[in-house]
């Protein structure tokens, strides 16, 4: 008799497992179905915008657009690379190291909470605030006019938070193993972050740099106070001191994303200022996506050498 009950009670458990999985299959399946749907609708819509931009832009466009004169933006898109780079070249050494820092040798103390809390502060910021202290800073305290150097600077501070973040969230999410066999291998500690950590977490930081670099190309509150909206370049003037030498940083620069700000607001001295708005907007969304595409390679391709894949091995 007991032996009838026990059966019947392992059926009934068995019974009441089997329908929590499928409840718990059911519930998996329609989440998927949920999750895929916003996310192809964030998709269809990014393509969608992307598409609008680039189509409405070039369907103005007439000869003499990407010319390098006053009717073109030629100027206007070198600049933008240029404040890119520069930015890139001030915030990726510090950022990185700061990752570094916050993720091997600060503990887990009060300055690290002051220091953890300054930098979610600093990724809040309004660009137009960065850009009034830029202007404080880099342009009145220094006495200097308006430059691409402190338009570097001031996008430079906007672009900290996200390199220091992503550099040190990937350094944590490394397995200790890598690091405990490097150091009894007798690596240093140094030795061990720079030939074990960083080349393992290097894809990770390149997206903090590509996230960096988009700020860069679409920042215009920022650059509106400190890189000004000018631009005079001679192209035959190599000499680097000289206001209108092209890689002098310490020039005003106006880059493609204030142009496009300018042709929106002072327009009307321009005839073709619709066109000329229009076609810098496409052109700038093609260089993102472009950089972006370029960065996402090569960190595949990083990712391939790293776990032995690449096509190219010895």
């Amino acid at each position: 008799m007991s032996g009838i009950i026990n059966s019947g009670s392992k059926a009934l458990a068995n019974d009441r497992i089997s329908k929590r999985i499928k409840s718990a299959i059911r519930t998996d399946r329609i989440m998927t179905v949920v999750f895929s749907l916003v996310g192809g609708f964030f998709l269809a819509l990014i393509i969608a915008l992307a598409a609008y931009i680039i189509i409405k832009g070039f369907s103005g466009y007439y000869p003499g657009l990407l010319g390098f004169d006053s009717d073109g933006i030629g100027n206007q898109l070198f600049n933008t690379v240029y404040l890119v780079f520069l930015t890139l070249l001030i915030s990726v050494p510090i950022g990185v190291l700061a990752g570094i820092y916050m993720a091997e040798y600060a503990g887990n103390g009060k300055l690290t909470k002051f220091i953890r809390i300054s930098i979610e502060s600093l990724s809040s910021l309004p660009s137009i605030v960065v850009g009034l202290f830029g202007y404080l800073v880099f342009i009145l305290m220094t006495g200097m006019r308006w430059n691409l150097m402190a338009g570097s600077l001031a996008v430079s501070i906007l672009s900290l938070p996200s390199i220091t973040t992503t550099t040190e969230d990937s350094l944590r999410s490394l397995p200790k193993s890598l690091k405990s066999g490097s150091m009894a291998l007798g690596a240093t500690h140094w030795v061990t972050i720079v030939k074990v950590l960083l080349p393992a977490c290097l894809p990770r930081i390149i997206t903090g740099v590509i996230l960096a670099a988009g700020r860069g190309f679409g920042e215009a509150a920022a650059l509106l106070y400190t890189a000004g909206q000018s631009t005079h370049i001679n192209w035959n003037n190599f000499d680097i001191t000289s206001a209108t030498c092209p890689f002098n940083p310490f020039r005003p620069g106006e880059t493609l994303a204030l142009h496009i700000w300018v042709m929106r607001t002072e327009g009307s001295l321009n005839p073709n200022s619709q066109e000329i708005a229009d076609f810098s907007a496409a052109i700038l969304v093609i260089m993102v996506l472009l950089f972006s595409l370029t960065a996402r390679i090569i960190t595949a391709r990083i990712s391939r050498k790293q776990l032995g894949n690449g096509k190219d091995k010895k």
